[in-house]
């Protein structure tokens, strides 16, 4: 070694989850040489091709983490395609033909799909909607093989017999894994989350939001031969009574990305991912526009998705155990914030393990990590469930002035938000310079 090398940590740290979270913090961890090892239930590292949006706050976050993770993100998004609609986060519309009168207006000048306003984005910013599985390949390519176990699926943990303080890792093939500390990137179901607060604890389980979605992609040639180029190469929201459909171009617009909403008292199936039939799909969106009949009936193998959020829980952190990212704060998607949430919180954890150079340091930064990032996370989690309430003309009814108002007003503390100062005071949290109790 030579002088110039900083000294090894004198702790080794399990990341459980290979997601968007497990990953950008891995990728960061090493960029300062923090010896890790990154354990994923699959066979190799990959995700579901759901579309993610992140916004200029996760922008900021990755260019200030590796640049690795920022050129990921450049590879993959895809913003709007039309030049002038680049600054707009949505284009509003209804595409429920029940709030329109007999005219078919539902308000002067506006008929069912004409658009109603733009929800706008701070200009320049750097965000865009990536395809989940695509993002994830690019930000493997920085994660060595040397790091990675896969075929992990973690059942259980425990304190280590040997007075050492660590924690052991117990997964389904028997096996076990003895670390100095673990953080949990286990995701919405994760098993590291109700180990933390307890399986009694009401908010150690996700809890079904009232909402699913049917999810589709559509090529957009026949996109742009259905809703004309306007709407099939950017952005829009259709808004409707428990309902909503946003659609908006993927893979570099080539694709348009559907996803529809629906409303239900309660989730009775044990999957949270299951297949339905077409007809079934069509008869949630019955009595719809025209528009939105175009869209549902484009769509092929139709799964619902179920809907799942974590209530709000005390504490992300407990000795030598750390959540981060949807295994601490799963939400539902109606902000486009929760990936952009997770990489912040990658950011501010990393920075922090970076000055712990032993264990007693490592617990100092989950304690500063808990901190500063639980409210701000916890309330996306409250507002974006609002969101999808707001969307189905349930928050302020079919009051399209008042939905209009909220459109507006409601995204900037997520995109406006000056992650560094957010760091710069878990910092002082973690040398005990802001007292937390």
């Amino acid at each position: 070694m030579s002088s110039t090398d900083p000294p090894k940590k004198d702790y080794s740290l399990a990341i459980v989850g290979g997601g968007i979270s497990g990953l950008t913090l891995a990728i960061t961890l090493l960029r300062y040489d923090i010896p890790i090892t990154v354990y994923e239930a699959a066979p190799h590292f990959g995700e579901i091709g759901a579309g993610v949006y992140l916004g200029p706050n996760a922008g900021r976050a990755m260019k200030l983490m590796d640049p690795k993770i920022h050129e990921a993100f450049t590879k993959t998004k895809t913003g709007n395609q039309w030049k002038e609609k680049e600054d707009s986060w949505f284009t509003i519309r209804v595409g429920d033909e029940r709030k329109a009168d007999k005219d078919g207006y539902v308000k002067e000048g506006k008929k069912v799909g004409d658009a109603l306003f733009d929800v706008p984005m701070e200009a320049g910013g750097d965000r865009g909607g990536v395809y989940r599985a695509a993002f994830l390949d690019e930000l493997v390519k920085d994660v060595p093989d040397s790091v990675a176990r896969f075929g992990k699926r973690l059942v259980d943990l425990s304190n280590a017999k040997d007075n050492s303080g660590d924690m052991v890792l117990h997964f389904a093939d028997g096996t076990t894994a003895q670390h100095s500390a673990v953080i949990g990137c286990d995701g919405i179901k994760s098993k590291t989350r109700p180990w933390l607060l307890g399986k009694d604890d009401p908010a150690s389980d996700a809890v079904y939001s009232g909402k699913y979605a049917y999810r589709g992609l559509i090529p957009m040639e026949k996109a742009v031969e259905m809703l004309g180029e306007e709407i099939a190469a950017n952005s829009s929201i259709f808004l409707g009574y428990h309902g909503h459909i946003l659609t908006f171009p993927v893979q570099k617009g080539k694709t348009m990305n559907v996803v529809a909403f629906n409303s239900s008292k309660t989730w009775d199936n044990e999957k949270w991912v299951v297949t339905t039939s077409k007809e079934e799909m069509e008869a949630d969106f019955e009595g719809w526009g025209p528009q939105v009949q175009k869209i549902v009936g484009a769509m092929e193998k139709p799964d619902i998705w179920a809907l799942f959020m974590h209530p709000p829980c005390n504490t992300f952190h407990k000795g030598r155990l750390c959540l981060l990212g949807d295994a601490a704060h799963a939400t539902t998607p109606h902000q486009g914030a929760g990936a952009g949430m997770c990489i912040e919180d990658s950011y501010i954890l990393a920075n922090l393990i970076k000055d712990a150079n032993n264990v007693d340091d490592l617990e100092r930064a989950f304690k500063a990590f808990d901190y500063t990032r639980r409210e701000r996370t916890q309330k996306n989690v409250t507002t974006s469930m609002e969101a999808g309430q707001l969307y189905d003309m349930e928050l302020f009814g079919d009051d399209l002035e008042k939905i209009e108002r909220s459109f507006l007003t409601r995204m900037q503390w997520i995109w406006q938000f000056d992650i560094e100062k957010q760091l710069e005071e878990a910092q002082k949290v973690m040398r005990g310079e802001i007292a937390t109790t």
